[in-house]
């Protein structure tokens, strides 16, 4: 029996959860990402893909391609939350999901055929997943992950594609041997400096050749460009870690403005441990220099979502790795080792009133955003990691360790 193997994915998700939450957007050159010098595109609506402007690519070569784009910073907790409703829905209806990303899906149908037809059946899980979403979606449809996820690329946007048994082949002959899985800007170029810019002239080239010139790479390419991929859909499961990072727009030494920093980002990262009913029992603090050496450290503690605790134990690890008085060009903090549950309170923790504040402070943030509520100490860090500053010119509500 030949798999089916799906693929779906959110069409310009950061973008089309944008236009959701503003409607204003709609039809509008949109880029989501990082608004500093350094900052990078993280999505591009297609209206600024027009001109030029991608993913990945610098914000500053973005707006200069792209004048008239609204640039967005973005809110990673609202990306999460629709991307949840996706896979909610996704997994409710699939025997076997994979989440390969925030907004890329794997499903495998195999077997679905007797009853009612896999292609059928996606179709209507797709106008399911946009009918209770509101998101645009696409997917593609074979016997394997590769050339499904390849389908969906060419069925974009917000369209459908399925390639028969048999027909994987001619299906990516004609195409830019760019547009195969693992193939990036590098490999590529190096590609194209051989003369091989179609996947057609992979597919007729000895394989022997491929792995004498690439090695265990030139086995994929050849695999890949000849619709040949035997991995398996890999069922999904919860995330075991969650974390932010800040590339600085200019390198600092500035060490009250690195711990005001990474304050806000600990606040934030515990708000979202609470919103999805998770406690962490490993912290990590990261510090990239200006020459790019990177050092961590971390502890393990006792599983806990409660500001009091993981704040003041995040700025201690902080102190403890950050020793060299040298430039810093990016902090990150990371929680993991996550489980189910909730916060269990010291024996000698005013119970009620602590749960009652942090309940307070939580509806704050569900209601005007992730970064509304905040410390004193964790004043003045401007944005946190992908997470948009929602102040728009209003003051915060402002609240002292010393009173938790």
């Amino acid at each position: 029996m030949s798999r089916s193997i799906l693929h779906m994915d959110l069409d310009t998700f950061f973008v089309s959860v944008e236009r959701l939450e503003d409607s204003r957007l709609n039809n509008m050159p949109v880029l989501v990402g990082g608004t500093g010098n350094r900052g990078v595109v993280s999505a591009a609506s297609y209206e600024a893909r027009y001109y030029g402007a991608h993913s990945g690519m610098p914000m500053r070569m973005a707006r200069q391609l792209c004048p008239e784009a609204i640039v967005i910073k973005g809110n990673a907790g609202t990306y999460g939350k629709y991307s949840k409703l996706v896979t909610n829905v996704l997994k409710e209806n699939v025997p076997i999901l994979e989440k390969a990303s925030v907004d890329e899906f794997y499903a495998d149908l195999s077997g679905m055929d007797q009853f009612f037809g896999c292609y059928q059946y996606a179709k209507e899980l797709r106008q399911k997943v946009i009918k209770e979403t509101g998101l645009p979606i696409s997917f593609g449809l074979s016997i394997n992950k590769t050339v499904s996820k390849v389908a969906t690329n060419e069925a974009k946007p917000s369209n459908q594609l399925k390639i028969d048994f048999g027909q994987e082949k001619s299906f990516l002959a004609p195409l830019s041997v760019k547009k195969i899985p693992s193939i990036g800007p590098k490999l590529f170029q190096q590609l194209c400096n051989m003369g091989i810019k179609k996947v057609k002239t992979l597919q007729e080239m000895p394989r022997e050749m491929l792995e004498t010139a690439f090695g265990k790479t030139g086995t994929m390419m050849w695999n890949k460009a000849n619709g040949i991929d035997h991995s398996s859909v890999i069922e999904y499961h919860e995330r075991k870690s969650i974390s932010s990072e800040r590339t600085f727009g200019r390198d600092t030494i500035d060490v009250y403005k690195m711990k005001r920093l990474i304050k806000a980002m600990a606040e934030n990262l515990c708000f979202q441990l609470r919103n999805g009913k998770k406690l962490t029992s490993c912290i990590t603090i990261k510090v990239r220099y200006a020459d790019f050496n990177t050092l961590t450290r971390q502890i393990k503690i006792p599983h806990t979502a409660a500001d009091h605790i993981l704040v003041p134990a995040v700025t201690s690890l902080f102190d403890k790795l950050y020793n060299r008085r040298l430039l810093v060009r990016l902090v990150g903090v990371k929680f993991s080792s996550l489980l189910d549950g909730n916060s269990q309170m010291n024996l000698f923790d005013d119970f009620h009133r602590t749960v009652g504040l942090y309940s307070a402070m939580d509806d704050v943030r569900n209601r005007f955003g992730g970064t509304k509520v905040m410390s004193a100490a964790a004043m003045g860090a401007k944005s946190v990691g992908g997470v948009m500053n929602p102040f728009n010119g209003e003051p915060p509500i402002v609240l002292a360790h010393r009173t938790l």
